[in-house]
This record gives structure tokens, C-alpha cells and sequence, in this order.
């Protein structure tokens, strides 16, 4: 079992090198094994494009391919058994005559959802499942969030004072350190959406983009309900994808899409909205009205909250917390990073 394990962390560890980039398909890592050495490897580098295990398959050398059948393959999500934007690769498993797959957990989307395990089995392969499961599951928090809750996994995100303020009305302040913010540009990287409440974006005019690390710039949210926001913001001005909910209009122009809603519920409905177009995760970064509306509605999984000691006085009191449990702390600099969890999040 050490052995097994020793393999699905590597697994892991491949899987991880897709993120931000694989959405709405889970970060999945794969390794073959002939005897004890690793004979090929692979992960799901990029959405509508091959799977881990058949990167993995296909990364074996030609003298080693001999050996495919008798390897043991090793992958963090059970395999898919149906037809999306590749083919199954339970097929490809079956059709290299590999005898042992070992599984770090199973793919409880309603697409697979044990179909591939129970293929493998019916076929005659051995199948170990649950290997390194509860770190798996991590990986994929998202994807299962998505599926189980039908809506985005969502983080909070926000920068307190050290005497507990947000910030201040209609002033633009900066609380963290350097180091953090890159630290917050990585976040940003890794999620499909970014979300900040109205004053938030009329005062602040964020970017909201990744411009300290290299990956992918979120897709930005705002609900403007009157649309009243000032046309000249980098959420209207530039070319990274916006939406901005409302209450008057649905049109699309250059970089920004205007979508109506009802308004009445209206995270609710945003979030439903967001489900619909596969979009797995979403970041949302202020301010503390729409930060606390998402505690009190119990519409969060993860919550992070840098401290600074940056001292205000006065200003915008930060949210309060509840359903929570502390994760980890971590240190930049003079900032700290504080993590937290739902207590009712399902993984």
C-alpha cells in the first residue's frame, strides 16, 4: 500500500500542473509502472484536449511499450467511460491490455459517477480504489462542488486592517504587501471568475487580472444594477471578458457582456447562471457587503483573509464569520494569511 501511495502523490503532483488551465474538466495526474520504475507519465494539461492517461500511455518509449501490459497505471480520478470532447479513456485502458488500474477516487459527476470503475471490472481488470482519497478529493474540490451543489465553488477574499477595517467609503487604500498581492494574482489564476461588489469596482477601478504571474486572466463579475458605473472603469475599457449582471439589459459589446436579472435573489440567480455556463470556481474579492451577503446565505466553501498591520482608525468593519474552521495560517512578510473552510462544505 506504501508503494500505491507513493505513486498517487506523484499522480497528484502532475495533476496540479493543470489548474487554471483545465476548467470545467477536473485536474487529473497518471503513472505507469513497470515493476518499480515509472515508465510513463501524464496530466490533463488543457480543456477539450487529451486526458491524463492518455498523455501518460502515450509518453511511454518505444522500448518500453512492450511492457504496457503487464504495468500497473496509476490515476487520481477514476477514468471516464464516456464520449465528451475526447474519447473514453477506459477504452484506450482496455485496448492497451493494462490489467491494474489503482484509483485515487471516484468521479462522482453524473457522467461517470462509477461507470468507468465498473467497465474496468467487467473486462476483467483489477481496480484498487480509494488510494490517497481524502487528498484526491482536495484536488478537486471544485469540480465536485460543482457537480454536488450544482453552483461555483466559491472563495472570499479580502485584506483587513490590524485594528478590523476592510477599507474606507470611496477611498482607494492599499493594506498588503508586495509579496501578498502576487500571492493574490496566483489565486486569481487558478479560478475561472473573479467577483467584487458595486462600490467596490466604482472605487477602486480594479483590473482584477494576473499581471504579477503567468496563467489566465478570470472572467470579471460585477452586479450594477442600475447600470450605473462609470463607462471609462478597465472592467468597460479593456479586453479582458467582463459580465455585468443588471436589472435593465442583455447585450454583448467588445469585452462586456450585460446579462438581466431579476435582481430579487440575485447572488442566487447569478449563481445559477454561472453553473449553466460551466464555470467551476469564483473568487470573490469584495467588498465586505457582498463578502458578508455570501456568509449570511452560506453560499461559500473556502474563505481567506489576509491581516496586515496596517492601522485605519476608521472605515468599513470587516465581515463576519460564521460556519467556519481555521485551515492554516501563513506568513508574508508582515501580512498573515489566514485560511478558513465552511463547516459544512461537502469534501
Amino acid at each position: 500500500m506504501k508503494m500505491h501511495e507513493y505513486y498517487m502523490s506523484r499522480c497528484i503532483e502532475l495533476a496540479k500542473k493543470g489548474a487554471g488551465r483545465v476548467s470545467p474538466n477536473p485536474m487529473v495526474g497518471s503513472v505507469l509502472v513497470f515493476g518499480e520504475n515509472i515508465i510513463g507519465e501524464g496530466f490533463h494539461q488543457q480543456y477539450g484536449e487529451a486526458h491524463a492517461e492518455v498523455n501518460c500511455i502515450h509518453s511511454v518509449s518505444a522500448d518500453n511499450r512492450i511492457h504496457i501490459p503487464d504495468s500497473v497505471l496509476y490515476v487520481c480520478l477514476e477514468p471516464c467511460s464516456h464520449y465528451g470532447k475526447t474519447p473514453p479513456c477506459v477504452d484506450l485502458i482496455l485496448a492497451q491490455k493494462i490489467r491494474k488500474v489503482v484509483i485515487g477516487c471516484k468521479d462522482f459527476s453524473s457522467t461517470v459517477n462509477g461507470k468507468g470503475i465498473q467497465k474496468l471490472k467487467d473486462h476483467g481488470v483489477e481496480v484498487i480504489e480509494n488510494v490517497l482519497e481524502k487528498e484526491a478529493l482536495e484536488l478537486n474540490k471544485r469540480f465536485f462542488t460543482f457537480h454536488q451543489k450544482q453552483r461555483p465553488f466559491i472563495i472570499l477574499k479580502w485584506a483587513q486592517s490590524k485594528d478590523g477595517f476592510i477599507g474606507k467609503l470611496d477611498e482607494r487604500i492599499k493594506l498588503s504587501e508586495d509579496a501578498t498581492d502576487t500571492i493574490v494574482h496566483q489565486w486569481r489564476a487558478e479560478e475561472d471568475a473573479i467577483w467584487v461588489g458595486w462600490q467596490t469596482a466604482k472605487t477602486d477601478n480594479p483590473k482584477l487580472n494576473v499581471r504579477h504571474v503567468e496563467g489566465r486572466n478570470p472572467i470579471r463579475i460585477v452586479y450594477d444594477r442600475d447600470l450605473s458605473l462609470p463607462s471609462e472603469l478597465n472592467f468597460f475599457k479593456d479586453t479582458q471578458s467582463t459580465i455585468c449582471f443588471n436589472n435593465l439589459k442583455s447585450e454583448t459589446k467588445g469585452n462586456v457582456e450585460w446579462i438581466d436579472v431579476l435582481g430579487e435573489n440575485y447572488i442566487h440567480e447569478i449563481l445559477q447562471h454561472l453553473y449553466q455556463r460551466n464555470i467551476l470556481s469564483v473568487l470573490v474579492e469584495g467588498g465586505s457587503k457582498l463578502i458578508q451577503q455570501f456568509i449570511d446565505k452560506n453560499l461559500w466553501d473556502e474563505a481567506r483573509c489576509i491581516q496586515t498591520n496596517t492601522l485605519l482608525g476608521t472605515g468599513i468593519k470587516v465581515p463576519e464569520m460564521r460556519n467556519h474552521k481555521t485551515l492554516r495560517n501563513e506568513i508574508i512578510a508582515t501580512d498573515e494569511i489566514v485560511y478558513y473552510f465552511n463547516s459544512e462544505r461537502i469534501l
